[in-house]
């Protein structure tokens, strides 16, 4: 794999600044660029670079053979993320779990996240979600087994239910984990801090929580406040804690299908924009930029995440009804910067190496103009996914930006 242009210097700049630059839309030296996968992609990834992790340093906190490959691939950003630090009462765990940080296969970074695995194979999460790992042809999935709050009727009923609270979280040890990461300082670095209606959904189930939002919002709201509240409180204790290692604090909730957002605009404002307007401003006053994360066609959407100040948007699906990246970089593209952009869906699993350069060529030549631009995926890589596919998204060559 090529890591370097012909002709190009040394480089002159940290990764970090590099970040920097293109969020205050103005061209770097070459385009920034994230990497996120699937295990079943880390593996492979990690069997053809055949890493010293005893290079990258060891730690509790995240995967040395994972870092070990971003240094490879040579990948700008990195993340600590809220579920790296949970330290929940020992009443929260259920008879015959135990508890483990590295096996869930939501883990698309090198981070650590908790899980209680119970004895039938099943595993809850910090929130309660409750899943199961399923195999499909390439790799796994995890799968709803159950969700706690689907046949509550009530306020009083939800009142109930055990509801984590911000000491369920122990930040005490963050700038020690970020230290072992990025002992230098040089990587850009982000917080994710977690999903509103995402986990409200997943704890209530789906239809019932959609019904809800029409019927009985006052259910939602409940279950929103509730995690909100303390999604707000881990932002602020790890920002303060923190300090100025952290540029961007990252959060997510998918709003759109393929062909549109699962709920009208005017819901949105209603029932979801309070909650994600509080996460927003305690960002906002840690003088921290915002990163949101949505899948699906959410064009009708992003003038209103501009006025609840978004200043990056993830993942720029594509395939997505008028999810044009063209289309995107001219509309917003002076207010809003974009991360993501490359097929998961068609290019990366379905098409040739070079299928993939010039997708990677395209998204760095429009939506890099002028800042404004870090090249990933247009979600997680999946497990589908040919490993030279990837190597080829990945030479830095194809970062630099022409004309």
């Amino acid at each position: 794999m090529k890591t370097k242009q012909e002709g190009k210097p040394e480089e002159a700049i940290t990764p970090r600044q590099r970040v920097q630059t293109a969020l205050r839309h103005q061209e770097p030296d070459r385009t920034p660029v994230d990497f996120l996968a699937t295990p079943e992609v880390w593996d492979k990834l990690i069997t053809h670079f055949h890493p010293d992790p005893a290079n990258e340093g060891a730690s509790e906190y995240f995967s040395s053979n994972r870092e070990a490959v971003l240094q490879k691939l040579e990948v700008d950003c990195r993340l600590v993320s809220y579920d790296m630090f949970c330290a929940p009462p020992e009443s929260n765990t259920k008879a015959g779990a135990t508890i483990d940080w590295w096996e869930s296969l939501a883990r698309s970074t090198p981070n650590r996240m908790w899980r209680q695995n119970l004895p039938d194979g099943s595993s809850y999460d910090i929130w309660g979600h409750h899943t199961r790992t399923v195999a499909n042809p390439t790799g796994r999935y995890e799968e709803y087994v159950s969700w706690p709050l689907k046949t509550v009727t009530s306020l009083d009923e939800l009142k109930g239910y055990s509801w984590p609270t911000p000491d369920w979280w122990d930040f005490s040890c963050l700038p020690e984990a970020i230290h072992k990461m990025d002992p230098k300082g040089i990587r850009s670095l982000r917080f994710r801090a977690g999903t509103v209606f995402e986990s409200a959904w997943q704890l209530r189930g789906m239809e019932e929580f959609l019904t809800d939002m029409a019927m009985t919002p006052e259910i939602p709201v409940y279950i929103m406040e509730r995690i909100t509240e303390v999604i707000v409180e881990n932002i602020r204790r790890a920002l303060a804690l923190a300090g100025d290692d952290i540029d961007v604090v990252y959060f997510y909730d998918d709003m759109g299908a393929q062909n549109g957002p699962l709920i009208s605009k005017n819901m949105w404002r209603r029932l979801i924009k309070p909650f994600h307007q509080r996460i927003i401003d305690v960002t906002r006053q840690a003088g921290k930029l915002v990163m949101y994360h949505t899948d699906g066609a959410v064009l009708s959407l992003i003038p209103e995440f501009l006025d609840i100040g978004v200043d990056i948007l993830d993942p720029i699906q594509p395939t997505a009804k008028d999810m044009v990246p063209e289309r995107l970089k001219a509309e917003f593209g002076d207010r809003l910067a974009f991360h993501g952009g490359v097929d998961i869906v068609g290019t990366l699993p379905l098409g040739t190496p070079e299928d993939v350069r010039n997708e990677v060529r395209q998204r760095v030549q429009m939506l890099s103009a002028n800042g404004g631009y870090i090249l990933s995926s247009s979600h997680h890589i999946q497990s589908d996914t040919p490993l030279e596919n990837v190597l080829a998204m990945y030479e830095t060559e194809l970062r630099y930006r022409s004309g």
